[in-house]
């Protein structure tokens, strides 16, 4: 290649890597001999002889899952622009209240850095990662001394709980509550706490019996919402801790011949990709964003040295549609 771009060596290989002191016009030479030649540069020799993969891990507690699936191919899209790649660890186990640990035949002298996919770390792997010398960055359950992309979750949740009460419901259900041994057990604790808190700010009513359990899809939503959506006692709302399960509720409904939005209102935080289609009210996340964001802070890390903690917190906003509507006319409080 040097000898048919007529340059040396070493101009070569800096042109192929991208480097400095290679002008526009050489570089461009250069990248054309190679094609002509049909040269593809080895990932492995490279590998060895700058001791950087160019690979970074993304570590995700599921990966069918629409929000960390958007979440990887933001990340892989904004690695892949700056000539890195992406090697996945999926850490679902065979039950939703565990996870798979993170482990060092995963990492060592295969990714230059990780990304965390809403998954509070353990001490042994923060251990494990410091050990290896890799940046970290964490999307959504923050790992203490590294930097984190994420929302503001119990400020979506008062905006979900804030909107149904300001059209005038006051008996409002909740679902997407997890047993406290779910491994990623951040943004469920959180999104339910604000939901608590919200519903005793405004002095609205929630029974217990009205705060539901599930696994955070529609499959399962519309399962565990059955029963309460079929009780002459059900509120006039329920605020899903997700889009997905907001859609399993809606489904439930239609079963059971209660209107949406007239007999029930729903609403869900994400902004799901069928959310729009279905009419669906939401506290829309930027999920590409957060996902973009990650990326750029792990690439500043690896390119620029720069281990900062810095925390970027993206805003919500609500998006309403046609499932949720003022509170039926027949479960207006009663005035003495």
């Amino acid at each position: 290649m040097a000898r048919v771009a007529g340059v040396s060596v070493a101009t070569v290989s800096r042109a192929l890597r991208g480097l400095d002191r290679v002008s526009p016009q050489t570089r461009a030479r250069v990248l054309r001999v190679a094609e002509d030649l049909h040269y593809v540069a080895s990932p492995t020799a490279t590998s060895l002889a700058s001791g950087r993969t160019r690979v970074a891990a993304v570590v995700a507690p599921f990966l069918t899952r629409w929000f960390f699936a958007t979440l990887v191919s933001a990340i892989e899209k904004s690695l892949r622009a700056a000539g890195h790649h992406v090697l996945l660890f999926d850490l679902e186990d065979d039950s939703y209240d565990h996870r798979l640990p993170l482990s060092q035949n995963m990492l060592w002298k295969r990714v230059d850095g990780v990304i965390t996919l809403n998954i509070p770390m353990t001490s042994d792997e923060i251990e494990l990662v410091d050990r290896l010398g890799l940046p970290l960055v964490a999307i959504g359950s923050p790992v203490p001394g590294r930097p984190c992309v994420r929302i503001d979750d119990r400020a979506a949740m008062r905006t979900a709980v804030e909107h149904l009460a300001g059209l005038g419901h006051t008996r409002i259900g909740y679902i997407g509550a997890v047993p406290q041994n779910v491994a990623h057990i951040q943004t469920p604790q959180d999104r339910l706490e604000a939901f608590l808190a919200t519903v005793e700010q405004q002095h609205l009513t929630c029974d217990d019996g009205w705060i539901l359990g599930s696994d955070w899809t529609a499959e399962a939503a519309a399962r565990d919402s059955t029963a309460l959506l079929s009780r002459p006692d059900r509120p006039t709302a329920i605020v899903a801790a997700s889009d997905e399960m907001a859609i399993g509720v809606r489904e439930s409904a239609r079963r059971l011949g209660v209107r949406v939005p007239e007999d029930l209102s729903i609403i869900g935080i994400d902004d799901y990709v069928l959310s729009a289609v279905l009419g669906l009210t939401t506290v829309r996340q930027d999920v590409a964003g957060l996902g973009h964001a990650a990326a750029g802070l792990l690439l500043k890390a690896l390119l620029e040295d720069d281990r900062s903690t810095e925390e970027i917190v993206l805003p919500t906003e609500l998006v309403v549609r046609e499932s949720t509507g003022r509170v039926p006319a027949a479960a207006q409080p009663q005035l003495s």
